[in-house]
């Protein structure tokens, strides 16, 4: 009998401007949210993505007209998205766009005002709650786990194992957060009087020691070598990233690490933007949208051939494997709570 593998498929449905460097504030242009109509074939063949949806998108007629047929041709789940800098409130003296939008530097109540109205718009569109988050930028830092259990989140996408060095500098507000030893598999996040069913995205070392061995060395080397990890050190589902072979490689060891008994969950993700030709500098044109998705149909074919795939969204997974979660150990960083 082959082995169960659980795959959620999470993809950031945005505005345009992907890592162009710079973050439009005020009536960002959406033409790529029409390009999710390439998920149609996939959902055909029983993917059942989780798209997280940022306010703009929530707002907007022609992108909700798109939403709404993609549920029609399959299950998909609506989540939230936020993008800090063009969710209102914003700033009277806002400018149109920004260099650098670090959510740390954001004020509590200013970023609990905008989470209100996310998830407000996601209730509009939805008819119900929504369930499932995931923080622009993969920007989550412990000061937002309260803001989230407040406002009702019961799943999270928002933790990216490996990444950030766990140094002095971190404290700033302008400083990225630290997600290095996350759990590699879904846990929970006691917060406040509830908590949040996490699922990282699927990161593996090279090395399985490497991590642990870096973590043991002085704050001056082990810093330096904890940051630059996820660069040569390590492996990441992001099909847009990496080749066929290498998405191979990271699954196979993954699921080895979390073990026969464990999770053997699999989070794949990529955005909105690249599935449009020239959404994103690293896919120009339609000849490189065409074989980013032929990577994604192939990869799912091999997993379909090595493993009997479960395809869930986010909430499912929760429902179905949650009772057998882990509750997150303590630990630096913000992956957690407290």
């Amino acid at each position: 009998m082959r082995e169960v593998v659980r795959l959620v498929c999470g993809i950031d449905v945005e505005e345009e401007g992907l890592f162009a460097g710079h973050y439009q504030c005020r009536s960002p242009s959406l033409k790529n949210i029409a390009s999710l109509q390439r998920l149609v074939p996939f959902l055909e063949r029983g993917l059942r993505p989780t798209l997280f949806c940022a306010h703009c998108v929530l707002t907007d007629r022609s992108s909700c007209r798109t939403l709404e047929g993609l549920r029609q041709h399959g299950c998909v789940e609506v989540a939230a998205h936020l993008h800090h800098w063009n969710t209102p409130p914003l700033d009277k003296d806002c400018p149109d766009w920004l260099a650098a939008v670090p959510a740390g530097a954001v004020p509590p109540p200013q970023m609990a005002a905008k989470l209100t109205n996310l998830f407000r718009a996601g209730q509009d569109f939805l008819g119900e709650p929504v369930r499932s988050f995931r923080m622009g930028r993969w920007d989550m830092h412990r000061a937002h786990w309260p803001l989230l259990e407040g406002s009702g989140v019961l799943n999270d996408a928002s933790v990216r194992p490996l990444h950030g060095s766990g140094c002095a500098e971190r404290d700033l507000p302008s400083a990225p957060p630290d997600h290095f030893h996350a759990p590699a598999s879904p846990y929970w996040i006691p917060c406040n009087k509830g908590r949040i069913f996490e699922l990282p995205l699927t990161v593996t070392p090279l090395v399985a020691g490497l991590p642990r061995l870096f973590s043991s060395l002085s704050d001056r080397w082990g810093a330096r070598l904890r940051a630059g990890l996820r660069h040569w050190g390590a492996l990441t589902l992001l099909p847009v990233e990496h080749p066929l072979w290498a998405m191979q490689a990271v699954t196979r060891l993954s699921l080895r690490r979390q073990g026969r008994n464990g999770a053997r969950v699999l989070s794949l993700t990529w955005h909105s933007s690249e599935m449009m030709p020239g959404g994103t500098p690293h896919l120009p044109d339609e000849a490189a949208v065409s074989r980013f998705l032929a990577r994604v149909g192939r990869y799912l074919d091999w997993l379909g051939q090595a493993y009997e795939v479960r395809y869930l969204t986010l909430d499912e997974l929760r429902q179905e494997w949650g009772d057998r979660a882990i509750t997150a150990p303590c630990g630096p960083g913000d992956w957690r709570a407290v």
